[in-house]
């Protein structure tokens, strides 16, 4: 039975209309992003499918294009749709950084970093540089490494932090194991990046691990 015939406070569209959002299943915001579904399958059964594929969110919208598209119902439209919706959530994310102390907008900094390193294969080491005023100036990706591991190189990261002119400085990298509880090599690594920003007078304000949904903070732990 096609969704339409649904009764109407069980639709989803209308469903988020009426309650909101957050009211809605995983299945049923992907079904409103899907529209339709195919001969034989609501949006909903549909969405249903493709989680159970992919095995959450997190896995579909980091899915490349072959296996996103090899879906049947799925193709390159569905597929630029999906991509340019996270691009837009990440830049409006983005835009709240840049409008705010980031230290006062840990919410957006957690889903801004999430956003961009969860699902991700390997190993990603990326920075966001502050003002005076802790506002956001850029964020980049610095190191691209392995599926356990990657290289960091204090010395790259002072250039970086020189070229924007930054006064303060948050990293961040993913753990693609899924366990975000930082390892020796992460503390051992944030206190050369400390001692290496120091002698330019720049902070290093925080460093997050992202491992699913999962975003641990150093500062928060005491740790920084």
């Amino acid at each position: 039975m096609g969704i339409n015939n649904w009764p109407e406070g069980e639709r989803p569209r209308e469903k988020l209309l009426q309650r909101g959002s957050t009211a809605l299943s995983d299945a049923e915001l992907l079904a409103i992003f899907l529209r339709i579904g195919v001969k034989g399958k609501s949006a909903v059964d549909l969405a249903r499918e493709l989680l159970t594929r992919f095995g959450s969110l997190t896995q579909l919208f980091a899915a490349d294009q072959k296996d996103f598209c090899a879906i049947h119902g799925m193709g390159n439209a569905k597929y630029a749709q999906l991509k340019a919706v996270l691009e837009m959530s990440r830049r409006a994310l983005h835009e709240e950084m840049r409008c705010g102390d980031a230290l006062n907008s840990p919410g957006a900094v957690r889903d801004y970093l999430q956003l961009l390193l969860r699902g991700r294969g390997h190993e990603i080491f990326m920075a966001l540089f502050l003002d005076a005023q802790h506002r956001v100036i850029a964020a980049e990706e610095l190191f691209h490494g392995t599926l356990t591991q990657t290289s960091v190189y204090p010395r790259e990261v002072v250039k970086r932090v020189l070229h924007y002119n930054a006064a303060a400085v948050i990293f961040a990298h993913n753990h693609p194991s899924g366990v975000a509880e930082p390892s020796q090599s992460d503390r051992l690594l944030t206190d050369a990046l400390k001692q290496a920003l120091s002698l330019v007078d720049v902070r290093v304000l925080d460093h997050f691990i992202v491992a699913g949904t999962t975003c641990a903070s150093f500062a928060e732990r005491g740790e920084i």
